[in-house]
């Protein structure tokens, strides 16, 4: 196997999972969501198309009944694909209103798939018309325009195949272009310019290729000759499909990084939320599960649940206050303090420690069959979006993990026996309430 044939294959392999990556979204995301579906068309044509050019399935697909097959469906795959990747390019742009001034570089898009469509037809039709009438396959070909380089027909076939792929190439390096001149975010910016340059490379390859066919006609070149352009050429083209699948998934891999933030999160807070939701049952919207049954809710977004849950978690602390005494704040921060490393007050450990202590041992008092009374004192917690909050939480919720419950219990009984009597100090809430997290 040569070091061709083997990135041949790796190129398919990457090609192929970035369509099963991209298959659930384009599936059954709704129907405003255009765009995936047509670059997951993209994507699943041209892994088609790649993997029959690996050498174990085109020598397969060659030496069957039918000769040189391989090259037929390649061809069909890749026109479907670049029929898609034409729509993916108007999708992108979404709708404007009817009556509106539409941009010239997309009314020059729409116009280019409205006639990509039809020509697409037209393509394919011709193509298999030439391969089973002019085209010699009389012997099973390995490289098909190496080895057919100088024959009339197989040229007149690959120039009708070149033209389509050429002309969508140029088409859309010159509108992603455009849309990376015009990207406001880094990682988009470089995805598209990525993938402007893939197809840059197309417009060559499709070029010197077309080209090369045509000489061979006039002045049929040596074998090695034809076999080492066939390998440049198809070097370049493993070269293209790498810049455009990397660039077509960045800007993905950005909201997957997102995503997977998400879930870090749940994780971190799904066991105080849990507790406090097993403490206070009529809070949340559904009944608290187990974190793998939690993670996958797909029915509703990761961010909208986060959400829910700090709202559900502030809302619980709220109603712990009414079973506590002013002290316990105190108490908290003196047991925080003492866990503190070395036993110094580390603000940025302490602060989160405090508010763990506070709720574990609030929790334990409300357990224990505390009757609610006044509000008790904590500390306001200025955060500045919900982010911050979020991340406050996930601080609170991962200190909340390391207090024992003896030493919540120990806490609590401190801060009983500091308390003058019933308490009647009341203070602002840490966190929002629901009518303002709603």
């Amino acid at each position: 196997m040569t070091p061709l044939d083997l990135a041949g294959y790796l190129i398919a392999g990457l090609m192929t999972a970035v369509a099963l990556w991209r298959m659930p979204a384009a599936l059954w995301g709704d129907e405003e969501d255009k765009r995936r579906r047509a670059l997951w068309g993209c994507y699943a044509g041209f892994a088609a198309a790649l993997w029959t050019k690996t050498r174990a399935v085109r020598i397969a697909l060659n030496d069957s009944a039918v000769t040189d097959l391989a090259v037929l469906i390649k061809h069909y795959t890749a026109t479907i694909a670049i029929l898609a990747i034409l729509s993916y390019i108007v999708a992108i742009y979404g709708q404007y209103p009817d009556g509106g001034t539409v941009p010239r570089h997309v009314r020059f898009a729409r116009t280019i798939q409205q006639v990509a469509a039809k020509a697409s037809i037209a393509t394919l039709v011709l193509l298999t018309v030439l391969f089973f009438t002019v085209v010699d396959r009389s012997v099973p070909s390995d490289r098909f325009v190496a080895d057919h380089a100088g024959q009339w027909g197989a040229t007149l076939y690959m120039s009708v195949f070149y033209l389509y792929l050429g002309a969508a190439s140029a088409v859309c390096a010159y509108q992603w272009a455009l849309a990376t001149a015009g990207a406001g975010l880094r990682h988009l910016r470089i995805g598209l310019g990525m993938m402007t340059f893939a197809m840059f490379i197309g417009v060559g390859y499709t070029v010197s290729r077309t080209l090369f066919l045509w000489v061979s006609v006039i002045d049929t070149p040596s074998e090695s000759f034809a076999l080492r352009f066939d390998e440049i050429t198809e070097a370049a083209q493993v070269v293209l499909f790498a810049f455009f699948a990397v660039g077509a998934s960045i800007p993905a891999l950005s909201k997957g990084r997102r995503r997977a933030k998400l879930w870090r999160a749940q994780a971190g807070l799904h066991g105080l939320w849990r507790e406090l939701m097993t403490a206070f049952p009529e809070q949340p919207f559904d009944p608290p599960a187990s974190l793998a049954r939690e993670l996958t809710r797909f029915g509703t977004p990761a961010d909208l649940r986060i959400d829910r849950w700090a709202a559900d978690i502030a809302d619980a602390v709220e109603k712990l206050r009414h079973y506590v005494p002013d002290t316990l704040l105190p108490a908290a921060k003196s047991a925080a303090t003492d866990g503190a490393t070395g036993g110094s007050a580390d603000s940025e450990k302490a602060g989160p420690l405090t508010e763990a202590y506070w709720i574990k041992a609030a929790l334990t008092a409300k357990n224990s069959g505390t009757p609610a009374s006044t509000a008790a004192a904590v500390e306001a917690q200025h955060a500045t979006d919900q982010d911050g909050e979020v991340a406050w939480l996930v601080r609170v919720a991962t200190a909340y993990r390391t207090v024992p419950q003896d030493r919540a219990a120990q806490v609590l009984a401190a801060a009983l026996s500091a308390a003058p009597g019933p308490s009647t100090t009341t203070a602002a809430p840490r966190t929002a309430s629901t009518e303002e997290t709603a």
